[in-house]
């Protein structure tokens, strides 16, 4: 069977080719005689002996472009400088830029943006820090700040590694929530020394997302930064996910007819985003819920070193049950999975009660096929764009931090978080609810300022807003 190619595998190839009227056809040959397809032929130079061109070429995969790229490059007369593709492209330079609000067109102005009227300006903040929130970029930015150690799929690639996930992030604030956002990647591993760097540039800020630290050093650094900082932070990778996947749920519930507090929960893969999710499910009245790891079912027969999962054995699996994933998910209404693909098998689900829900949300694989799911469960959501129900942290992050900006909430605390999950839930109507949308998409332009209302009303109720006005609704 022949393979299809998809748009986003057309690669870029940078060639030197000797400056002779034969050399192009070789090329051609090469890319062809490897399935290659040319797709795409620009000049970037010529001289008196070389001719440099860019040819975009459509390949199977980057193993098929190696191959065509090997070669090439055994060809006497060819010369391969760079392979890219459109998403190294989309990547040179960076991704963000910083731009002025304000022109400075003479010397006028130059003297009230800078010295010397700026003067005034500073002198006020110096009285008052307060007084930064208004008069500086705090009041609309964030910082977006890892240390690469647990990046995406990737795990510990370090701070360089960490920047183009951490730049994407401040582009997807900026975007979908107008909030300003800046990628900080500190190169250190030291629970103290992030700590500590964090609170140095926190007067620069007006929250803080953590982002791909890795378990468990991310609880301490998250919780230490919680109490010794007067602005948000938030470990997106615990609570974004939390929030966004019991939106789904609250909606999978009501296409099964069944209540939160009903359900038996089976959760695998009890890391940063396990336990968050556990927390929140459980702050929404879930009452049971079985916890696997690698060792097997989480339970208060065993003392654990790691502190999270000694809190986890303390407060959840109510029937104290031992055993491994077939026993933990025997009459289970629901699966959540943030471990790794091919953790879930058919027969786990044929064990499940009826009307099953699945979120795997292993990335890029899901613990399983949902093509292989779908003859056995109800509700299947995954964490990838190409199937439906994705639970993307995108539904949650921009909203939750314009609203706590807006507000000047000092914290994002449990009971915001709660109403960011009903906000978006809501955003599904019962019109459009189905089995193929019990979540909105990422694109859906309600979901932002649904979430922004809820979490400033929540924040008021639970006396962390700082700033008040007539009527929050009209803020933008």
């Amino acid at each position: 069977m022949a393979q299809e190619r998809t748009a986003g595998l057309s690669l870029i190839y940078r060639l030197e080719l000797k400056n002779s009227s034969h050399i192009f056809g070789l090329v051609a040959h090469h890319i062809g005689q490897e399935n290659g397809d040319i797709i795409g032929v620009d000049v970037v130079h010529v001289d008196k002996d070389t001719v440099i061109r860019d040819i975009n070429v459509s390949v199977f995969d980057r193993e098929h472009g190696n191959r065509i790229q090997e070669r090439l490059n055994a060809e006497d007369g060819i010369k391969v400088i760079n392979v890219s593709d459109r998403t190294y492209l989309m990547h040179l330079g960076g991704k963000i830029e910083m731009r002025s609000k304000i022109a400075v067109r003479n010397r006028d102005e130059l003297s009230r943006v800078y010295t010397p009227h700026v003067a005034d300006i500073c002198r006020t903040i110096a009285a008052d820090p307060k007084q930064a929130f208004k008069l500086t970029i705090k009041k609309n930015t964030v910082a977006v700040v890892s240390d690469g150690t647990a990046v995406l799929g990737l795990g510990d690639i370090g701070p360089y590694g960490a920047m183009p996930v951490m730049e994407g992030k401040a582009m997807l604030f900026k975007q979908f929530a107008n909030v300003d956002a800046f990628p900080i990647c500190l190169d250190t591993k030291d629970t103290e020394e992030i700590i500590a760097h964090v609170k140095a540039i926190a007067p620069a800020f007006g929250g803080i997302n953590l982002e791909d630290i890795s378990s468990p050093r991310c609880f301490e650094i998250e919780a230490r930064l919680k109490a010794e900082l007067d602005i948000p932070v938030f470990h997106d990778d615990q609570h974004g996910t939390a929030v966004v996947l019991l939106a789904g749920l609250m909606n999978a519930c009501k296409l099964v007819e069944k209540n939160l507090a009903d359900l038996k929960i089976c959760v695998v893969g009890i890391g940063a985003a396990g336990i968050a999710i556990t927390k929140m499910l459980s702050l929404a009245g879930v009452k049971n819920i079985v916890g696997v790891d690698r060792a097997g079912i989480i339970s208060r027969h065993e003392q654990y070193e790691n502190k999270m999962w000694q809190w986890y054995a303390e407060n959840t699996n109510p029937e104290n049950v031992q055993g491994s994933l077939d026993d933990a998910i025997t009459g289970a209404d629901v699966f959540i999975g943030v471990s790794g693909p091919g953790v879930l098998k058919v027969e786990h689900l044929q064990k499940m009660a009826k009307d099953p829900i699945v979120f795997a949300m292993a990335n890029p694989n899901p613990e399983i096929d949902p093509e292989v799911a779908a003859p056995y469960v109800r509700v299947m959501a995954t964490g990838r764009s190409d199937y439906p129900n994705q639970i993307n942290n995108l539904l949650c992050f921009p909203g939750i931090f314009k609203g706590a900006l807006d507000c000047r909430a000092s914290d994002i605390n449990e009971a915001m978080k709660l109403a960011a999950a009903n906000a978006i839930a809501s955003v599904v109507s019962e019109d459009e609810l189905s089995e193929q949308y019990v979540i909105p998409s990422v694109f859906n332009k309600k979901v932002v300022e649904a979430v922004r209302l809820a979490v400033i009303e929540a924040a008021y109720e639970t006396g962390v807003a700082r700033r008040r006005y007539r009527n929050y609704k009209d803020v933008k």
